[in-house]
């Protein structure tokens, strides 16, 4: 018997008419209730369909965490408009291609960020901005929440789609992965098993919902008896007080939060909070027992992308290092350059398959050349790097593609360079990672300038933060008389050096 996905959102309507006063979410504190997201989602698909936007139509949105983000998302699905999660830290060239690629009917974001999309030169829709906080006036997203407007529409089928969230996995421009309701909801349902969550507990949420790590989260309280514990951002200081206020069970993690957090101050309070389970990606070999130790709490590590309903593996036997084995729905192989199965040990492509049909992704929006290299055969080929041990336990080794995974962002070396280059004194340019002091990659770029003329690295980084996300904006920078080459005059990456003497720092001015 073939077992079909399901939405989430049928069983979040349901469950608002049975518990309409459980708390879905507190947001610094403030409760979010089943009926008041059910009541402020439906205001807003009212709007939606009296501003013209019709099922399949895609809403821009950039916003950071606030007590609307939840009520947009659930609004958004009930209209069947697709949500195009942007982040708050894109600008320039990088936020305009993302608004024009994704053609979307309407645009919300927060009423400080309209200046930085109007400076990105990006087109605007018909239907204008939506804008949240006290600066947006009479029509503000909040004056839209609270109108009462009742939405009676059926809710969207499982292979409808939910969003469409761009990442920055290889050397091109951002790819938009198609990701329907179904998948969002299987991912809910991934956590929930790689947590061990249960009734009663409560998830601490830092991360942005514009990142699948966040956005899947949304899941939980409609699958579980459970309940989120938002704040506004991740602040390393207030992390464990927040914790213990909120009476959290679960922790989050990706790039180098852990690394940030066993960076703080020891306290004899550190093992005095309630949280059992820190689950995530991205855990270094050597901090696990670190942390586990320090902190007292079960590490649950996992590895997966958002093409596959986001998490593909669980390690839930505990073996330091490992990201575990596969979801029951997914199998993974490790394969040569040539399609062929590697041997145990040995590394190679991870390359994912499902039995659930609906639990890959269709594709990336507008890029039959990016869906055509990815998905072949039936098969996801992820273009990382992975081996398999003697027990079936995956690891995973890294990207095999040009980009670098930097404070939790994949950020390809193709859009730092080809800012990079329009610098004026540049000539020519190329981005490697190497070693953090904390999370996962750095940025290093090397310049070659133009003849004649000059660079100045406190110039140039300056004129980047302007045009890049902080997290894209390099930390170190080489100027170099010139670059090796292949025949075909491709830089030789892999010749560039790792090494941190001879090259400018941004941090170290900080």
């Amino acid at each position: 018997m073939t077992v079909s996905l399901e939405g989430f959102l049928g069983s979040f309507t349901t469950k608002a008419a049975r518990k309409p006063e459980q708390v879905f979410a507190r947001f610094n504190g403030e409760p979010i209730t089943f009926a008041t997201l059910d009541a402020m989602s439906a205001a807003l698909a009212a709007e939606l369909r009296q501003r013209g936007l019709k099922s399949g139509d895609r809403a821009a949105v950039m916003m950071r965490n606030s007590r609307l983000s939840l009520a947009v998302l659930f609004g958004l699905a009930k209209a069947g408009v697709v949500w195009v999660p942007v982040n708050a830290q894109l600008r320039g060239e990088g936020l305009r291609y993302i608004l024009e690629h994704c053609e979307p009917g309407v645009v919300i974001c927060d009423a400080e960020l309209a200046e930085t999309i109007a400076e990105s030169g990006a087109a605007l829709p018909a239907a204008g901005l939506i804008l949240a906080g006290e600066q947006a006036g009479a029509a503000s997203l909040e004056t839209i929440l609270s109108s009462g407007a009742a939405f009676e529409e059926a809710p969207p089928a499982a292979d409808d789609l939910f969003a469409i969230m761009y990442t920055s996995g290889t050397t091109g421009r951002p790819k938009g992965v198609l990701v329907t309701h179904g998948m969002i909801r299987l991912a809910g349902e991934a956590v929930r098993t790689l947590s061990v969550a249960g009734p009663g507990d409560v998830f601490f949420v830092w991360e942005p919902l514009y990142h699948i790590g966040g956005a899947q989260l949304i899941v939980l309280p409609i699958i579980e008896d459970l309940s989120l514990a938002m704040v506004d951002r991740f602040s390393a200081s207030r992390f464990w007080d927040q914790v213990r206020s909120y009476g959290a069970t679960h922790i989050h993690y990706l790039g180098g939060i852990l690394q940030i957090l066993l960076k703080q101050p020891e306290s004899v309070r550190d093992r005095e909070h309630p949280v059992r389970i820190a689950w995530g990606g991205g855990c270094p070999k050597e901090v696990w027992p670190l942390f586990k130790e320090r902190f007292g709490v079960e590490m649950r590590e996992c590895y997966g992308m958002t093409e596959a309903s986001s998490i593909t593996t669980c390690n839930a036997t505990g073996v330091v290092g490992a990201v575990g084995q596969p979801m029951p729905w997914f199998s993974v192989d490790i394969l040569d350059d040539k399609g062929a199965p590697v041997p145990t040990g040995d590394k190679g492509e991870i390359v994912v398959r499902t039995s659930l049909p609906g639990a890959l992704f269709k594709g990336y929006l507008r890029n039959p050349e990016a869906t055509e290299k990815t998905l072949r055969n039936g098969a996801l080929h992820t273009g990382d790097s992975g081996s398999f041990d003697s027990d079936g336990n995956l690891w995973f080794h890294g990207r095999l593609t040009d980009s670098v995974r930097c404070k939790g962002e994949n950020v390809s070396a193709w859009e730092v360079e080809h800012v990079a280059a329009a610098y004026p004194a540049v000539e020519d340019c190329a981005m490697i990672g190497v070693a953090a002091d904390v999370g996962e990659q750095d940025i290093k770029l090397f310049v070659k300038p133009k003849p004649g003329s000059a660079i100045d690295p406190i110039d140039l980084s300056g004129w980047l933060a302007h045009r890049l996300a902080p997290y894209q904006n390099p930390r170190y920078i080489a100027v170099v008389e010139e670059f090796e080459r292949t025949p075909s005059q491709r830089i030789m990456k892999h010749r560039l050096p790792a090494g941190l003497d001879n090259c400018w720092d941004r941090l170290a001015r900080q």
